[in-house]
Parts: C-alpha cells; sequence; structure tokens
C-alpha cells in the first residue's frame, strides 16, 4: 500500500504531464517554489491540509474543468501512474 506522500507524488507528477508543465512551471501554477515542488515529487516533504487546499484551488483556477479537491490530490488512481525516469539514471 502507498503511502500518502507516495500518492501525492504521483498525483503531482501526472497533473504536472498532463498540463505538458516542468516543476519550475507548475510551482507558479500552483502558487509554491521549484524547490518544494521537488521536494514533494520525490516524497521528502509532508504537505500540511492547508497547502493541499491552496494546490487544489490554484489547480482549479488554472483548468477550470478540473474540479480538484485536495482530497483528490491524495487519492490513489491507478492511472495517474507516470514513468518518469533521471536523464542520470538516478532513482
Amino acid at each position: 500500500m502507498k503511502s500518502s506522500k507516495e500518492i501525492l507524488s504521483m498525483n503531482l507528477k501526472y497533473y504536472r504531464n498532463k498540463y505538458n508543465l516542468s516543476q519550475e512551471k507548475f510551482a507558479e501554477v500552483v502558487d509554491s517554489n521549484l524547490v518544494y515542488i521537488n521536494q514533494l515529487e520525490n516524497c521528502r516533504r509532508k504537505p500540511t491540509i492547508d497547502l493541499l487546499d491552496k494546490f487544489a484551488n490554484n489547480l482549479n483556477k488554472y483548468d477550470k474543468k478540473l474540479n480538484m479537491t485536495s482530497a483528490k490530490l491524495i487519492t490513489y488512481d491507478e492511472s495517474h501512474k507516470t514513468n518518469f525516469t533521471r536523464i542520470d539514471g538516478k532513482n
């Protein structure tokens, strides 16, 4: 079973890929910063509920049809698995 950090990581990567955004641009969309997005995507940070709410609200502003909630950001969805690999081959 995946942890909520792993699920959030997977979902952030999914939505970033869906909108074809770099981590830097995605950070702008959700009103955050590159370092924090990178840490979340790599399961190195634990977000607060307030942060998840902020991300969900900002994603809804970016895509009016999305209907994102903070709960959806930490809900496992098999279809959200991405196949990102690092250029340097590290995990």
